[in-house]
């Protein structure tokens, strides 16, 4: 059973309005780094939107065709069951970081979900080793450069244990620096076999991708222009 399987997708976000998705379909292994690019207004951040369960649970529009985690219609699915198989990281980290403290931002997910205190404190351990943001436990976000901040939305997200990691355009704020260790980090996730879908047009950070697919007219398909 495939982590992702997208099948005959079409979409609007109004009645009446412009079709985003025609036909679109789309499976994603376990393990996978799969990119996707495309023109600004094509509809990546659509399509993650509707991978995790933002669309249509709470942002509204019309959806037709089948889009399964692991065999389950995300429609049929419930916003906090999807939050435990799926987590999104945005382009700007500062959308995502609230908290006055990276540990508070880290246990936040996981305190949602009724998880225990001494779990949630074993959770904060391994999300912070797993961004290689220990040092940082009791910073304060804002204090923080923007792939630091970006690594902390990875962790937090990481904190919920998620199989499916989406990442749209998250390294756009970030120096060459910070790239690097965001790219060993997803790389490092995939290792540990979650299924990854990032949204990105750096060619440089395509590179850790298996499969690149462009989002055109619509509908996804092969990249052609390495």
């Amino acid at each position: 059973m495939n982590p992702i399987e997208v099948e005959n997708l079409y979409f609007k976000y109004k009645e009446n309005g412009k079709e985003i998705f025609n036909s679109l379909n789309l499976t994603v292994k376990k393990g996978e780094i799969l990119a996707i690019i495309g023109e600004s207004g094509s509809g990546k951040s659509t399509l993650l939107n509707i991978l995790c369960g933002i669309i249509p649970h709470i942002k509204k529009g019309k959806v037709q065709g089948k889009v399964r985690l692991f065999g389950k219609d995300v429609k049929e699915m419930e916003i906090r069951e999807i939050t435990k198989r799926v987590g999104i990281v945005f382009q700007d980290p500062d959308s995502q970081l609230f908290l006055p403290t990276v540990e508070d931002e880290i246990a936040f997910g996981p305190e949602n979900l009724m998880v225990s205190r001494e779990e949630i404190g074993l959770r904060i351990d391994k999300a912070l080793k797993a961004v290689n943001m220990e040092e940082y436990r009791f910073e304060n976000p804002n204090n923080l450069s923007g792939g630091q901040k970006q690594l902390i939305a990875i962790g937090a997200v990481l904190a919920m244990e998620p199989d499916i990691l989406l990442f749209d355009e998250i390294m756009s704020q970030v120096d060459e620096e910070g790239k690097e260790k965001l790219k060993d980090t997803i790389v490092k996730l995939s290792n540990e076999q979650k299924t990854i879908v990032l949204v990105e047009h750096d060619l440089k950070v395509l590179k850790i991708a298996q499969r690149v697919l462009e989002l055109k007219n619509g509908r996804l398909q092969d990249f052609k222009g390495w």
